[in-house]
């Protein structure tokens, strides 16, 4: 087994390696740790785009360092970003790359959101959509945004280093 991150600083510090690394933890399962997928070489793009949608842009750029805060994060990820995202933020799908010389010619599909592309799909079975769609009914966009907003507030509140808090104390 390996272990695969990305290039990012924010994934491969001092305390991942040390777990990884000869006398830590996982010395056994990670025989190899390493920053891309075999020959997957334009895998750091993708996952960087992801990284700016998905955490930056939601979280900012910070080093967040209070084991209290992975308790919210994962319940905004898990209850109003996820909801949003899947049903309610359209997105733009690449139909076809078409290369002219020494430029390309992309073609887009309409935007939607990942939930109508499900509706869409054939291949997806009927007790499925109909699941999702019972969820999008009860769906309140503004009520998620204001949740979710709440919830960053005292995620911000709880980034205050361990080291601030044992001072205080």
């Amino acid at each position: 087994m390996s272990f695969n991150s990305d290039n990012g600083t924010e994934f491969l510090n001092h305390h991942l390696i040390r777990y990884f690394g000869p006398e830590g933890e996982k010395k056994r399962s990670a025989q190899l740790m390493t920053r891309s997928r075999e020959y997957r070489k334009n895998d750091n793009c993708h996952v960087e785009q992801k990284n700016w949608t998905h955490v930056r842009e939601l979280f900012g750029y910070d080093r967040f360092s209070n084991p209290k805060q992975v308790e919210l994060m994962n319940s905004i990820y898990l209850a109003e970003h996820n909801l949003l995202h899947n049903f309610f933020y359209p997105q733009m799908k690449l139909k076809t790359k078409l290369r002219i010389g020494s430029k390309y010619k992309r073609t887009y599909d309409r935007p939607q959101t990942p939930y109508r592309r499900i509706l869409a799909c054939e291949s997806v079975p009927q007790a499925t959509k109909d699941a999702l769609t019972a969820l999008f009914i009860t769906l309140n966009p503004f009520r998620l945004t204001k949740d979710m907003d709440k919830k960053l507030r005292a995620f911000y509140k709880a980034n205050t280093p361990i080291s601030d808090e044992k001072e205080a104390a």
